[in-house]
């Protein structure tokens, strides 16, 4: 990522410091935040919506500076740089936080640290085909999504066969899905999951319609913590409006963590195991073993 959004210089008089006397009567604070931010998507759309509001983040990090006292600016930064990556749209921030009056006991100018954090962020991908050498490309899309510069694959569930739900006649598919974390933001990711379908041939003519390659971003964040993402844009909904129905979805994710969460409701969470209770799972079934190891 090479696109950032720099803020400098913002201030604020903060009681941080391990001496009776900076808490008491405080002292200038000064921090210097660089975002990494795909600046691509609100330069074509000039919409706020799709970038960052560098106003609300530094009144963010005056929040931090002029708020609850600190022994150390090193656990200053770290607050600042958390509440950054709650934006999820940076993917990475750097941090300078600057003490000018600190009690050095010399002369100086500055002492200043500088942090750098990136996004981890949990996801599931869901992956299913029924067209060409179905286990072939599945196999090949889990490593593709591997080799995603700012992802890291954890777990891959077990392969599953399915019957086609709607649409016109077609094969059964194989259905699995994978557990990540990233460092992209939800629609960097999405869009690298889609040039993966693209290379496989994938194409959207027919809805329900037979595919080679189908990846679906189905959660991101993790919503017992309240960090995923919620999105109605018709380019990003999340998280996915019918996985909670969908057995070949839940089958296998179910499989890969046994713990599995998803919002099905402002304010509402459930276990998976619950929600694949209540679906017909009947056209769901075990799959071919993986012939590679993840």
């Amino acid at each position: 990522m090479t696109d950032r959004i720099t803020l400098t210089g913002i201030s604020a008089r903060g009681r941080h410091g391990v001496l009776d006397w900076e808490k008491q009567l405080g002292q200038p604070f000064v921090a210097d935040v660089v975002l990494e931010v795909d600046l691509a998507r609100p330069g074509e759309s000039d919409d706020l919506a799709h970038t960052v509001n560098y106003a609300a983040v530094a009144a963010e990090v005056v929040e931090v500076l002029a708020g609850e006292p600190l022994d150390l600016i090193e656990a200053v930064a770290e607050r600042v740089a958390r509440r950054a990556l709650a934006y999820p749209l940076v993917e990475a921030v750097e941090v300078t936080v600057h003490k000018p009056d600190a009690p050095v006991g010399v002369p100086f100018t500055d002492v200043s640290v500088h942090v750098r954090r990136e996004r981890d962020t949990p996801v599931v991908v869901a992956l299913g085909a029924n067209l060409g050498d179905v286990q072939e490309t599945l196999e090949a899309a889990v490593r593709a999504v591997g080799d995603l510069e700012g992802v890291r694959v954890d777990t891959v569930s077990p392969l599953v066969e399915t019957d086609p739900v709607g649409g016109p006649e077609q094969p059964a598919y194989l259905n699995a899905v994978l557990l990540a974390h990233t460092r992209l933001a939800p629609h960097r990711l999405l869009a690298s999951l889609h040039r993966i379908e693209a290379a496989h041939g994938r194409t959207r003519e027919t809805r329900w319609g037979a595919r080679t390659l189908d990846l679906d971003l189905i959660q991101y964040g993790d919503p017992d913590a309240g960090t995923d993402v919620v999105s109605d844009d018709p380019e990003l909904l999340l998280p996915h409006p019918r996985a909670a129905e969908r057995a070949f979805v839940l089958t296998p994710w179910l499989r890969a963590d046994p713990d599995a969460r998803l919002r099905v409701a402002p304010g509402e969470v459930a276990d998976v195991a619950r929600l694949l209770a209540a679906t017909d799972a009947d056209g769901v079934r075990p799959g071919p073993e993986w012939s590679a190891t993840w």
